[in-house]
């Protein structure tokens, strides 16, 4: 079976390359080289494979057409609604995460061209590129997945690519309680801080369930009231009738055009908000984001990169402090104090597991900021 499906690769690569070569011919002797695709490769194809049964040349038709305009053999992946995440390590090895657990694959691509082939057809419907000038690229697909694409020379084995999948659907906080994500009582603890406007910070390592959290607890949040969500990449997906949804932009191939998650922000204060949902603090807008919980907009919620819940309150001052504004050290450190009430730290288990592992309160301790952990029912 594998052979069969080398020697079926193998041909459609062979062809493909000469649909390209025949295209190109086309053009050079003037005409428009265009014309439906699949039928142009189903007529090389019963041309070139008249020795082919009807099921493998169909198959080799499917694969030509796959490879030419979708993302090739990424496309049997993410067909597959088990597939969290994509990550290719350079066009021999393909990993897939399903339920938490990272897993190799047989899938493959047959060089570094066809790899550098589909990173453009990712890239180019989003008005992104990337080349050795710009090796990194972080985009959004038209479903809301997270792609991310580094190619050499900063990739020494070969262009990388990870494509983190976002469903349409998000699991609420009583679907968290029956996967074991959150306790009954911290549930309970988690929804009378919501709907009492504390203000919450979701902390927590890469993959651990942070968005999925978020969202889960902006379903908390009164129905009556304006939200608006910042985002790097659109993932959030609220229930809530009255949302404002606001997302990031990079600067374009001549180095202009960005708009910041800090520029939103500021905007965002401009748009009479009842709540803002910042998908995630990771640069200087920690300021502007503690400034607005200290003059009126409370309730927030946001996520951060960090290892404990102390650790994440760290993390909003040393980011708060990159502003670079000249505020001392202490005066950010208050300003934490006065605009963060929880924090809550999740962690992803050996098996695929996320759980919420401490609820914790912002308190003084010595001029210094400090947290207390609640108990589950958050006494």
């Amino acid at each position: 079976m594998a052979a069969r499906e080398r020697d079926v690769a193998e041909l459609a690569a062979l062809l493909r390359a000469r649909l390209v070569e025949r295209r190109r011919a086309e053009v050079a002797a003037g005409g428009e080289g265009g014309g439906d695709l699949r039928e142009a490769v189903q007529g090389l194809v019963d041309e070139q494979a008249v020795l082919l049964g009807a099921r493998d040349r169909e198959e080799i038709v499917a694969r030509i057409v796959r490879d030419s305009v979708g993302l090739g053999p990424l496309e049997v992946l993410l067909a597959d609604p088990a597939v969290e995440e994509v990550m290719v390590n350079g066009p021999g090895t393909v990993y897939v995460e399903r339920g938490g657990r990272i897993e190799p694959t047989d899938v493959a691509f047959a060089d570094e061209e066809e790899l550098r082939n589909a990173i453009e057809r990712i890239l180019a419907p989003l008005g992104r590129r990337v080349d050795e000038l710009s090796p990194m690229v972080d985009a959004r697909l038209a479903d809301g997945s997270r792609v991310n694409v580094v190619i050499p020379p900063l990739a020494i084995d070969g262009p990388l690519v990870s494509i983190r999948r976002f469903g349409a659907r998000r699991p609420g906080p009583d679907e968290l309680v029956a996967l074991g994500t959150l306790t009954a009582a911290q549930r309970e603890a988690l929804g009378a801080a919501v709907g009492g406007r504390r203000s919450v910070l979701i902390s927590g390592g890469t993959g651990s369930g942070k968005t999925t959290l978020l969202n889960a607890l902006s379903a908390l949040i009164d129905p009556g009231e304006r939200v608006v969500t910042i985002e790097d990449a659109a993932e959030l997906r609220l229930l809530q009738p009255h949302v404002v949804r606001l997302e990031s932009r990079p600067a374009g191939v001549e180095g202009r055009g960005e708009v910041s998650i800090r520029d939103l922000l500021r905007n965002a204060l401009r748009m009479r908000p009842d709540r803002i949902v910042i998908g995630e603090v990771r640069g200087p807008e920690a300021l502007d984001l503690l400034t607005a919980l200290n003059t009126g907009h409370d309730g927030a919620l946001s996520t951060v990169h960090a290892n404990s819940p102390a650790d994440a309150l760290s993390r909003l001052e040393t980011l708060a402090l990159m502003a670079g504004v000249g505020l001392p050290h202490a005066a950010v450190a208050e300003q934490v104090q006065r605009g963060i009430d929880l924090v809550v730290h999740l962690e992803r288990r050996p098996d695929g597991g996320r759980v919420v592992t401490e609820i914790a309160e912002v308190v003084r301790a010595a001029g210094t900021t400090a947290v207390r952990t609640l108990d589950a029912a958050g006494a």
